[in-house]
């Protein structure tokens, strides 16, 4: 059953990272962009499944790395701001 999740966050993460590529040019899109306030939805919710599909296998990428639950060191690591090392 493990195999089963791991290959559909797989094909997830594979769909959002070519939508995100616009292999499609712009012609298949979910909403389209010139729609105001709602145009970039669709670009946000595929770049949110990459990061979440990216922190199931363990990959975290830069400052989210502290806010994606698969990063072990959120229960090691103490949050601090470099003005707090005077």
């Amino acid at each position: 059953m493990q195999f089963v999740k791991s290959f559909f966050v797989l094909l997830l993460g594979a769909f959002s990272a070519l939508y995100l590529l616009n292999v499609g040019a712009g012609v298949v899109e979910l909403i389209p962009d010139v729609v105001p306030f709602v145009g970039n939805f669709d670009e946000a919710t595929a770049t949110f499944l990459l990061l979440n599909c990216l922190a199931y296998f363990g990959v975290n990428i830069g400052p989210l790395r502290k806010l994606l639950p698969a990063d072990k060191r959120l229960k090691t690591e103490q949050p601090g701001f470099p003005a707090d090392k005077k």
